[in-house]
């Protein structure tokens, strides 16, 4: 096959032809971007004769080349996408998919996002006194006036503002912490390998399952900074535990006059989950009452927002973080302020569990999430005859190293085809646009319908319906 080599049809030529156009103008590509494409399944061919891979009924010849590198082009334009962020349908169950962006966002974040983008903004600028402003200004406030605190910052994300507070108020000094809350954050993150990095010096007290007071207090010197509490949001130890609670921290951190107490609370919930029997979070506000110095906790998980790291606490200790040079390192973008604004404006309106994504799909009952379940069978009965359905009680998880124990009742649809196996449907809906992701359970594909919307059920059915014609 390799004196056919020659027969392979230049990109000039191949540019020339009319499907390359109409394959442009149809799945939106500009030409580079389309070249390129071409280039590869050339590369291809070219591989296939060179291995002896490549097998036709006739002699090859350019017009065959042309036909067969558009054919594929036109197979694999039908998945491609453009760019690599791109939609997913999430018909997992699990809330806070680490893996497919955790939080989704309200609709009033993605609003004030999307007007902040396209016109110059007061990010640093005092629009009442015509003079700069700066943009921890933006958060502050509203921060304040919902959890209590006497003043806040935002960075990038909850590792930062760990790193931030260490780096600043306990470099070169010792930081107390209970073995049982020398956590993994995940992707290998750890609060000890931050502390390192930090500068600051890791003091070990108690064991992995009990922790005293005394131990606290045995451990406290003249070099002691802090004393860090890690909540432990990704696991949970049970059995034979014992820790100590913030109130009695502070008031040890209190007796030391210079030591300060800080509290990690990871996911941190601004919402009372426990009000309904899910979970054990604390609640930041709640938190910060008891005299607790600083707090910091993650913007992407409980609270609905976009990934940042909130630190909150006394307004002496936030001033030496902002002035911090790291403050500039560690800082977020317009966007992100923006979209974290319009996500606490629904705290602060008492609206959360309407109009933010992550709480209302935790909250929504058993019965809400059936409703939709049903939906997508009657359509999918309507529109497909090759698919079985089954309704089924499932659970469904909080995820992104949240109430890693928390199951919460759910419906699901088991789909079985009538000619394709799981694992076949499966991918082809991981590979439809946009993806939709599902899970598999004794040889079925599943749906959860509590992370799916009324709005995505039409697009699951065309995707099943196109399946099924092929």
């Amino acid at each position: 096959m390799k004196q056919f080599l020659r027969e392979i049809p230049a990109i000039h030529i191949l540019k020339a032809d009319q499907r390359f156009v109409d394959f442009c103008k149809n799945y939106n590509i500009n030409e580079n971007e389309m070249t390129d494409l071409v280039q590869l399944e050339i590369d291809q061919l070219r591989e296939e004769l060179l291995n002896g891979e490549f097998k036709v009924a006739t002699v090859p010849n350019k017009e065959l080349f042309t036909v067969l590198v558009f054919q594929r082009l036109n197979d694999k334009l039908e998945t491609y996408e453009p760019f690599y962020l791109r939609r997913v349908i999430n018909g997992t169950g699990t809330i806070l998919h680490t893996n497919l962006g955790r939080a989704k966002l309200s609709n009033l974040a993605m609003e004030l996002v999307v007007q902040t983008a396209q016109n110059y903004s007061n990010l640093e600028y005092r629009i009442e006194e015509g003079n700069r402003g700066s943009r921890h200004d933006i958060i502050d406030e509203v921060i304040q006036r919902i959890t209590g605190a006497e003043a806040a910052m935002v960075v990038n994300n909850n590792a930062a503002a760990v790193y931030l507070i260490l780096r600043a108020l306990a470099k070169d000094k010792e930081v107390i912490v209970s073995r049982g809350q020398l956590v993994e954050i995940g992707g290998s993150f750890r609060v000890s390998s931050i502390m390192e990095e930090s500068g600051a010096k890791l003091v070990e007290i108690g064991t992995t399952n009990k922790t005293h007071l005394y131990d606290y207090e045995n451990a406290i010197n003249e070099e002691t900074a802090m004393v860090l509490k890690v909540h432990t949001s990704n696991f949970k130890t049970v059995g034979f535990t014992a820790s100590v609670d913030s109130e009695q921290l502070v008031a040890l951190a209190k007796q030391h006059g210079d030591v300060i107490f800080y509290e990690d609370l990871g996911s941190g919930a601004l919402y009372d989950f426990r009000q309904h029997g899910i979970g054990n979070e604390p609640v930041v506000s709640k938190v910060l009452e008891v005299g607790v110095d600083l707090v910091s906790f993650s913007g992407d998980k409980l609270l609905g927002g976009p990934q940042v790291g909130i630190i909150a606490g006394k307004k002496e200790l936030i001033q030496k973080l902002k002035k911090h040079q790291l403050a500039r390192v560690l800082r977020v973008d317009k966007m992100t302020l923006a979209a974290l604004e319009g996500t606490l404006k629904a705290y602060e309106n008492e609206t959360a569990t309407k109009d933010i994504p992550t709480v209302r799909d935790i909250l929504a009952s058993k019965q809400e999430v059936e409703q939709k379940a049903e939906k997508f069978i009657n359509m999918l009965n309507e529109h497909c005859s090759s698919y079985s359905c089954q309704l089924l009680d499932e659970v469904s998880q909080i995820g992104g190293g949240t109430m890693p124990t928390e199951e919460i009742a759910t419906k699901a649809v088991a789909i079985v085809s009538a000619h394709l196996s799981a694992t076949v449907l499966a991918d082809k809906l991981r590979l439809n646009k946009p993806a939709i992701i599902s899970r598999m359970k004794a040889d079925q594909v599943i749906l959860d319908f509590r992370t799916i919307t009324a709005e995505e059920i039409d697009i699951i059915v065309a995707a099943l319906e196109k399946i099924e014609v092929k």
